[in-house]
């Protein structure tokens, strides 16, 4: 406030001035500031709703959900009381007139117990003899003695509402008669949160179902009752993000050795290992719910693991009931992007002892870097009308589905949510995540800046403005132009149509070109569904039956598993790869899947593959001479068979990415042909099999295991020999070697394994200087066994086969390997591999180390 003062002499003015300054000097002098955070001096965790007074007054304040305080008063006051249940009341001396910043550590207070004094400490610790550690252990063995899922039948609803927002959100300050910005209305939508913190949502999701379990046969089966979302995500498929989110923001059970969450695993602390890995504190006895609980306090040994930091309200009685979590990371783990996170969980004890879970709530603070304001995440389940009876029809249960979505789940209108959305789950703002979406959309930048993104993320240019209209989308758009040593420059234009041209039948293809070679390449996909798609032909369930015609060139020994052979990011190799043919296909194919993890085919293949200069069919004649072939065609048909129980997946239009691994993965295939039948050159009989799966090791990483075996049973030419997948380029990618050249070796039998050990840091956590740059170790071994017999040999057994292309080579006795040691999380999104070629180092023009890298994004 401006305050002016008008004499009639100057004298008086001046004296008048000089005293007002004086006073405000002194007031201001007087004014003291104190602002801090308050945490637990065992667990580190950060305490909220703590009382902050200044000493000797009523002035004081209390703690926000992240422990951070501030205060002020302008008489002079020359200390604090900090005070909080549990611990130790704590008074700090300050310096009046000063603004003093704090970190105050409270130590939770020494009680009685059952006649046992408590004090707990960081030095002292042990676990002999231990009143908490013998409590906690008597909780671990009861912890399965109240499960629900121990009845016959196991019935409830569960909401569930996960919102996504720019954390600390506020309006752009413009200055009188500044024209209004582009995005100035976002102000309309900014909600608070309990502590007082400002968030925008930017994507919001709710879902409503009932999960149905059966304890024999073992079953579940959850029907959704409704569903909606909004958001920037919405250029993601719906599907695809909700399974990353299930993943990501997994269910918490405490009671299970191990909590997956943010795709990593956490130790529970109520695990077989809990004691060895956990801190106990037995710290206070309060009530909750009604029940004297004990607050069981816990915090691993070391803090930069996978851990928790928290509290467990446990009954005093013989049940050793747990009423309540509340469950905090530590703040030094080892965890990308989570700034802080509480996990809430509230139980209750039913009249027969049975344990029902009422609430499940996480909140966390996703940050790039401290320094950044970052996101607010929550993910919020509330649970409600638990009962223990079959369900109106056990029909529910031969749903092979695991999840059954009602036909109007997606058309609710705000009306229903209302009525059924707990209080918990209700915003201050009552503007949504919709009406934001469609304003942003109104302006134009943000509408073309969606689009752009889009493309770059879905790979596809719509040719619809409205995306459920868009019959046929260009792409991808990774693949229009790439170079490469046999086509030169390669221009390919293609696309595909769409479940708004046709929910079942899909139409797909390409043009391409290369300036080197002359010629023009082709494919041609037609696939017709036996069940309706949501957005893409291969999502799952597949069940379809599918012609395709191509011709393209052919790049003996490397496979592309998860891209394009085209993609123009590949383009940059570390040798030339000109190992190549070309190749005319035609296939047949019918493939199912099931919800149980089973999926199975057959495929008809007719296909003639060319010679090239690069790749000569140099035919050994019974002589002895050589009598070049210009091609070659074989008639095959193939089985496949895949089992992966519980796989979990991104899905895009094109390739399934693996969320997780921890389901197991087995696949087995055989292809067959006979000479002579339907134009077949060879009488060829191929076998494949292999198994993938993760193994944790909470809390020391994961390993991640691949295991394969496959065997040629006839004599054949080496294009329809084993050549094992060798990567070319500088990125990192599995099942593939990456010091191998393309065809530098030839089987007709193998044995492979790749073994790749991520230890979370386990071990550079633990070095003081580097444990700040949060690293974290990889270490990968991978190998083949590889076998040419005799029939397939030229050398031996001539007659009829192709002479080997030079720079190709037998496998003796010694396998093939590899072996790497890696850093990943650098930056958070980079992780680099230096790879040893560790067996024959004696092969010309061979690589025998060098570095690789990919870009990966990892909590």
């Amino acid at each position: 406030m401006h305050i002016r003062f008008q004499f009639e002499v100057m004298g008086k003015r001046v004296g008048l001035l000089l005293v007002l300054w004086l006073l405000t000097w002194n007031v201001a002098g007087q004014n003291t500031l104190v602002r801090g955070v308050v945490t637990d001096s065992i667990t580190g965790e950060k305490l909220p709703y703590v009382s902050v007074l200044f000493k000797g007054t009523t002035n004081g304040t209390a703690t926000d959900l992240d422990g951070s305080f501030s205060i002020s008063i302008s008489t002079p006051i020359t200390a604090i009381r900090v005070s909080y249940l549990g611990y130790a009341e704590k008074e700090i001396p300050i310096r009046a007139g000063r603004t003093t910043t704090l970190d105050i550590k409270l130590a939770p207070s020494s009680i009685e117990l059952a006649d046992v004094i408590i004090r707990p400490g960081k030095e002292d610790y042990s676990k002999r003899d231990n009143p908490a550690v013998i409590f906690v252990r008597n909780v671990i063995e009861n912890r399965s003695a109240n499960d629900p899922r121990n009845q016959d039948y196991y019935q409830y609803n569960q909401y569930e509402k996960m919102v996504f927002a720019l954390n600390e959100f506020e309006a752009k300050k413009r200055e009188e008669g500044e024209k209004e910005g582009r995005f100035d209305f976002l102000v309309d939508f900014i909600d608070t949160l309990d502590v007082g913190t400002t968030i925008l949502p930017i994507s919001e999701k709710e879902r409503l179902e009932t999960v149905y379990y059966r304890r024999s046969p073992r079953t579940e089966r959850r029907v959704v009752h409704a569903s909606k979302s909004a958001g920037v995500d919405e250029i993601f498929t719906r599907e695809g993000v909700q399974q990353v989110l299930n993943e990501v923001f997994k269910e918490v059970d405490i009671f299970q050795n191990d909590i997956p969450l943010f795709l990593q695993r956490f130790v529970s602390p109520l695990s077989r290992i809990g004691p060895d890995y956990y801190k106990y504190y037995l710290l206070d006895t309060i009530e909750v719910n009604g029940q004297p609980c004990v607050d069981l306090g816990f915090a691993p040994f070391n803090s930069e693991s996978f851990g928790f930091v928290g509290h467990l309200y446990v009954t005093l009685d013989s049940t050793f009931f747990v009423q309540k979590a509340q469950i905090n990371v530590p703040k030094d783990i080892n965890l990308n992007f989570v700034s802080s996170m509480l996990i809430e969980q509230t139980f209750q004890r039913l009249p027969d002892g049975t344990r029902i879970i009422l609430k499940d709530d996480i909140h966390a603070d996703l940050k790039l870097t401290e320094k950044t304001k970052g996101m607010y995440a929550r993910r919020l389940n509330v649970y409600t009308n638990h009962a223990f009876s079959p369900p109106d029809s056990e029909l529910v249960f031969q749903s092979a589905a695991p999840s059954t979505i009602a036909k109007d789940a997606f058309q609710k209108d705000e009306e229903f949510w209302e009525a059924i959305r707990p209080a918990e789950a209700v915003k201050r703002n009552p503007n949504s995540v919709e009406k934001l979406m469609a304003r942003l959309r109104s302006v134009p930048l943000f509408f073309w800046t969606e689009k752009v993104i889009s493309i770059f993320v879905n790979g596809y240019v719509q040719t619809h403005p409205i995306k459920e209209k868009s019959k046929f989308e260009i792409g991808p758009v990774n693949t229009f132009i790439s170079p490469n040593n046999i086509e030169g420059w390669r221009f390919r234009v293609g696309g595909t149509t769409t479940t708004a041209f046709s929910k079942r039948l899909f139409l797909d293809g390409f043009v391409a070109y290369g300036t080197k070679d002359e010629k023009m390449k082709y494919d041609a996909i037609v696939e017709y569904s036996f069940h309706d798609k949501d957005q893409y032909r291969k999502e799952f369930p597949v069940h379809s039956i599918r012609a395709e015609m191509s011709y393209d060139i052919n790049q003996l020994g490397q496979q592309y598993m998860y891209t394009n052979k085209d993609n123009m990011f590949l383009a940059v190799k570390r040798q030339k790869d000109t190992r190549a043919t070309y190749l005319r296909n035609a296939e047949l194919t019918y493939y199912r899947e099931h919800y149980n993890g089973w999926g199975y085919g057959a495929v008809i293949r007719n296909k003639k593959e060319f010679a090239t200069e690069y790749s000569a069919f140099d035919e050994i004649q019974p002589d002895g001479t050589i009598q070049p072939v210009k091609d070659y065609s074989m008639t095959e048909l193939e089985f496949r068979v895949r089992y992966a129980p519980n796989e979990v997946f991104y899905q895009t239009r094109n390739y399934r990415y693996p969320i997780t691994l921890d389901a197991p993965v087995f696949t087995l295939s055989h292809v067959v042909g006979h000479k002579g039948v339907l134009g077949s050159s060879y009488t060829y009989n191929r076998t494949d099999f292999g198994i993938q799966k993760r193994f944790w090791m909470s809390p020391f990483g994961y390993v991640d295991i691949l295991l394969k075996a496959g065997k040629v049973w006839d004599k054949v030419p080496y294009p329809l020999l084993i050549l094992p997948n060798a990567n070319l380029s500088y990125s990192i990618y599995p099942e593939s070697y990456t010091n191998m050249n393309a065809m530098e070796f030839i089987n007709d039998e193998y044995a492979s394994w790749e073994l790749t050990y991520f230890m979370n840091g386990a071990l550079l956590n633990r070095m003081p200087l580097l444990k700040k740059l949060q690293w974290r170790e990889v270490f990968a071994f991978r190998g083949l066994y590889g076998n040419l017999t005799d029939k397939n040999n030229p050398a031996i057994n001539g007659d009829g086969l192709f002479a080997f292309p030079e720079g190709s080579f037998l496998m003796g006795k010694d396998p093939y390997m590899e072996a790497s040691v890696g850093l990943e999380n650098i930056f958070k999104f980079i992780r680099l591999d230096y790879v040893w070629r560790l067996s024959y180092l004696d092969n010309p023009g061979i690589q025998k180390g060098g570095l690789r890298f990919m870009f990966k994004m990892s909590f």
